[in-house]
C-alpha cells in the first residue's frame, strides 16, 4: 500500500515503513538498555544520535565526511550518534545542516520514536498495524 506522508510531502509505501519498524524494534532489543525489556525511558541524545546516524547512513555517507562538514572529530559525532555524549543545539544544527535535515524533522522524528518506544515498553509490540484497503 503506498500513501503521502504529509510534513514531508512524498510518497511512501506502508509494508516498507511497517518492516522498518520491525526492524528498529528488533534492533533495539538487542541492544542494552533499549529494548523492549527495558524499564529506562530512552534519552534524547539516543534517539537524537539514532535518527542522526540513521539519516547518514540513508545517505550512504560516511563519519569522516559529515564530521569533516561540520567541523568537528569523527571519534565525537560517533559518540553522538551513539547517544554517548550529549550535543549543543548548535552542534546538533551544524550536523543537521551537513545532513540537509531540517531541525523541526529530527525534532519530529524524535518524538515518534519516543512515542513507538513508550508503545513498545507498555505494550509489548510496535503498534504499527496494516490495514488492507
Amino acid at each position: 500500500m503506498v500513501g503521502m506522508e504529509p510534513e514531508q510531502g512524498r510518497v511512501i509505501d506502508f509494508a516498507t515503513a511497517a518492516n522498518a519498524a520491525r526492524a528498529t524494534a528488533a534492533n533495539a532489543a538487542r541492544t542494552p538498555g533499549r529494548g523492549a525489556d527495558s524499564t529506562e525511558p530512552r534519552l534524547l541524545r539516543q534517539i537524537y544520535g539514532e535518527i542522526l546516524r540513521d539519516e547518514r547512513r540513508d545517505q550512504d555517507r560516511s563519519l569522516e565526511d559529515v564530521a569533516r562538514t561540520v567541523g568537528m572529530s569523527k571519534q565525537y559525532l560517533s559518540e553522538v550518534e551513539r547517544g554517548r555524549k550529549e550535543a549543543s543545539s548548535e552542534m546538533l544544527r551544524s550536523v543537521c545542516d551537513a545532513l540537509e535535515l531540517p531541525m523541526d524533522q529530527l525534532l519530529a522524528r524524535g518524538i515518534r520514536r519516543m512515542t513507538a518506544h513508550r508503545t513498545l515498553r507498555t505494550t509489548g509490540h510496535a503498534g504499527v498495524e496494516l490495514c488492507a484497503a
